[in-house]
This record gives C-alpha cells, sequence and structure tokens, in this order.
C-alpha cells in the first residue's frame, strides 16, 4: 500500500483491515476494521477528510475524494464497486455502487441502495435506502426488495471480506520471467 501524508496528516489503517500493495491513501484518510482497499485504488483526503466504515470494500481502480473541508463517509459494508468515482457526502450502510459509476459533489446514498453499473449520481443528489437507482442522470426505479440485486447487496460484503482474507494470505509480488516474454523469443 502506498500511504502518503499530506501536510501533517497521515492516513489511518486498521490492522485487521487489507489494503492492496498499489493502492493509494493520501492525507486524511481513515480506514476501518475488516474494509479492503483493492488494487489501484485512490483515497486522496489532502482537502476533505474520507472515512471508510468496517467491513466495506473499495475495489480496483475506484477513486474516492470531496470538496475542501467536506467529508466522505463510506459506511459499514458497503461496496465501491471497480473503477467508480465516488466524489459525493456518503455511501450508506451495506449501500452498493456498480462498476463505473460516478457520484457527484454532496450526494447521498442511502443504506441497502444498489447504484448500477455506470449511473451518474448528480450533485446534491439524495437518495433514499432500499433502492435501485440507475441511468444518468440516476433515477430511483423501484425498491431493492425482492430484486436480483437484492442479492448482491447481501451477499457483496461477506464475499469481499473472505476474498480480502485471501489475498492478504496468498498474493505475492513475482520476478517478471524473460523467457515467457513473446517479444522476446
Amino acid at each position: 500500500m502506498i500511504l502518503i501524508e499530506f501536510e501533517g496528516t497521515r492516513p489511518s489503517v486498521h490492522p485487521d483491515a487489507w489494503v492492496a500493495p498499489t493502492a493509494t491513501l493520501i492525507g486524511d484518510v481513515t480506514v476501518e476494521r475488516g474494509a479492503s482497499i483493492w488494487y489501484g485504488a485512490v483515497l486522496r483526503g489532502d482537502v476533505c477528510t474520507i472515512v471508510v466504515r468496517e467491513g466495506t470494500n473499495v475495489q480496483d481502480n475506484s477513486v474516492l475524494h470531496a470538496g475542501p473541508g467536506q467529508t466522505l463517509e463510506v459506511g459499514p459494508h458497503a461496496t465501491v464497486g471497480h473503477s467508480c468515482v465516488v466524489h459525493c457526502a456518503s455511501v450508506g450502510e451495506q449501500a452498493l455502487v456498480g462498476n463505473g459509476a460516478v457520484l457527484l459533489d454532496g450526494a447521498t446514498v442511502g443504506p441497502r441502495t444498489l447504484v448500477a453499473a455506470g449511473a451518474v449520481v448528480t450533485p446534491g443528489t439524495e437518495l433514499p435506502g432500499g433502492m435501485v437507482v440507475t441511468g444518468s442522470p440516476a433515477t430511483v426505479r423501484k425498491p431493492i426488495e425482492g430484486t436480483s440485486s437484492e442479492f448482491w447487496v447481501d451477499t457483496n460484503p461477506g464475499y469481499y471480506a473472505e476474498l480480502a482474507q485471501r489475498h492478504r494470505d496468498g498474493a505475492r509480488p513475482v520476478e517478471a520471467d524473460a523467457s515467457a516474454d513473446p517479444v522476446s523469443r
């Protein structure tokens, strides 16, 4: 993991959290117990505060940031999918932000709400809890209860907690094998 102090403020990572070696945490960032920050993710708390609550997973290549003086909180057991831009106020407990979604300034996502892949949540939007949200701009479509989306909200936190433990225990850098390089043959 890459931890960068900014103007005297250092990231704080709980010893029971897992942060990939290529993830970057800058400044006022807190990662709580059991959370996981995946490969290539950037959490930039230079002008803002970022808090990733217990059991949350922030997946590969996502970027978290907020405006000057603001706090971005990702609630317990939430999921931020691959390649998301989370530049908002909060993501609620056990919410799921789908791959490639964009959450803009001041937006809030309620607990157990699924923001679909590719959705764009416009500035200041307040999404209620327990909903499925899709589109650009994002629109509340229906309650999540009883939908196929509910499966992902229910199972993703546990799955990623287990997978993070596997990466902690079994992922290791390797040296490149020149003989396997098709260019050098």
